[in-house]
């Protein structure tokens, strides 16, 4: 039989992969991961996470979002995380990314303008950055914009 068109065979195909790891679970995701580089981490009884660091990045000039953006997460931050703050397993700040001063931490974050990232120091060492662009969504509503954070950095120090 001489197929007409292999693209609709390729498309057909896709689907169906796409089906098939929709519907496994994520011991499958986990077990095809070991070994390499994979964005689903196993969840482990001991907490690998040294500190988190959680910049609002901005200019000099701000715009009515970027200061509430930052202002929001401050709020969330010292709301819920006080303990975490005085500790200094958490770390907090506002970094004028136009200063001079502050141009080290600019080129470690990557950060290219008025963002949030979180910036996660394990036991062993290694570091990993998080811009968290969903935010941005959550700022017409300052209830869900703080609980969204919230659960965010809950999972970050629980090493997920």
């Amino acid at each position: 039989m001489k197929i007409k068109n292999p693209f609709y065979v390729v498309i057909g195909l896709l689907l169906l992969i796409l089906i098939l790891v929709g519907c496994s679970n994520n011991k499958f995701i986990k077990d095809t991961c070991e070994g390499i580089t994979c964005s689903v981490v196993a969840n482990t009884n001991e907490v690998n996470i040294e500190k988190l660091e959680i910049y609002h990045f901005h200019a000099t000039r701000q715009c009515y979002s970027c200061i509430t953006l930052g202002d929001y997460a401050e709020e969330t931050v010292n709301t819920y995380f006080s303990d975490e703050l005085n500790s200094g397993k958490i770390v907090f700040g506002h970094i004028n990314g136009d200063l001079s001063e502050n141009k080290e931490l600019v080129i470690k974050y990557s950060a290219t303008g008025s963002s949030l990232w979180i910036g996660i120091y394990y036991k062993d060492g290694s570091f990993v950055k998080e811009e968290n662009v969903n935010v941005w969504y959550k700022i017409g509503d300052k209830g869900d914009y703080m609980n969204y954070l919230k659960g965010i950095i809950e999972q970050k120090l629980a090493g997920n």
